[in-house]
């Protein structure tokens, strides 16, 4: 795909769900309808297509044992990633070829803990879920992690199928020094250089504040300029909630919406991260098909 097409990305799918009527609650979080309503999982996916989304992702944030526990993971987990990948292609297959189905890999050991990051663990938690989507997807997300060591241990697993490597970090919500740097503190040049060294197509930066990630993709933008790189493509999808503590775990409750990132607040924060050279943009938590449908409106 063109660098400098604008590829939509879809939004946040927890909310979603609890709007709809799915079941929901922890610790499960968006698994739960997988569970017992994944009906609901497709007519969410299918709004976000309707919204203009051209790329949606797999419901597989939530299964992992943080969120489903260790028992069930073993004995459900990859069964319930076959049927996220699933759901996702058959809503994708409706359009043809317009629509692309990410493959979720979520942070492994919990959101924002890269303090509970353990690289021994790994292979045991990603290679079921990779082994589960990988009929149905057409690129691979390693989504919404906290720390460099993460991505790189995962990038080792996945099979030589010549889909398309995506990273998406999530960054700290106040920029402390003159650089943003991830939740675990390491910077974002240097994130890049590591996941240039392992083949990424895509960096992104996500499920942080939107401020924040303008901050990001002006860095990293410098920072491919200035190795070459520009073949590497840019992308951001911001949630909306207001800024999370360093102590914070993510998914732990429906948050507080910020009130001004409506879709129209949110669109203008596109259209600044557009200017500065992001081309897959979309939404994380909060962010909705109303958001979806407004950035396709204008940015196409």
């Amino acid at each position: 795909m063109d660098k400098q097409e604008l590829w939509v990305l879809d939004g946040g799918m927890g909310r979603e769900l609890a709007s709809r009527g799915a079941p929901f609650r922890q610790p499960e979080w968006s698994a739960l309808a997988l569970i017992e309503a994944p009906q609901t999982v497709a007519q969410v996916h299918r709004a976000y297509v309707d919204s203009g989304a051209r790329v949606i992702t797999t419901n597989s944030y939530a299964l992992v044992p943080f969120h489903i526990g260790a028992e069930r993971f073993a004995a459900e987990g990859e069964t319930l990633a076959a049927l996220a990948s699933k759901l996702a292609r058959d809503v994708a297959d409706e359009q043809g070829s317009s629509v692309l189905v990410a493959g979720s890999l979520p942070p492994l050991f919990g959101s924002y803990r890269a303090d509970l990051f353990d690289a021994d663990k790994v292979s045991e938690l990603a290679t079921p879920l990779i082994r589960a989507m990988s009929p149905n997807v057409d690129l691979w997300l390693v989504e919404t992690v906290s720390l460099i060591a993460e991505p790189l241990a995962i990038k080792r697993l996945l099979p030589n199928d010549g889909k398309p490597f995506w990273v998406a970090f999530t960054l700290e919500d106040e920029i402390v020094t003159n650089e943003p740097r991830l939740r675990s503190g390491e910077s974002v040049v240097y994130a890049i250089e590591r996941l240039i060294e392992v083949g990424v197509d895509a960096i992104l930066f996500n499920c942080c504040q939107p401020e924040v990630i303008e901050a990001a993709l002006k860095v990293a933008s410098d920072c491919l300029d200035k190795l070459g790189r520009n073949d590497i493509r840019l992308g951001a999808y911001a949630n909306a909630f207001p800024p999370q503590a360093k102590d914070a775990t993510a998914n732990d409750g429906l948050d507080e919406i910020r009130n001004d990132l409506g879709p129209l607040d949110y669109l203008t924060w596109a259209e600044r991260w557009r200017a500065v050279g992001a081309s897959p943009i979309g939404g994380c938590c909060g962010i909705g098909p109303e958001h979806i449908e407004a950035l396709t409106h204008r940015l196409r």
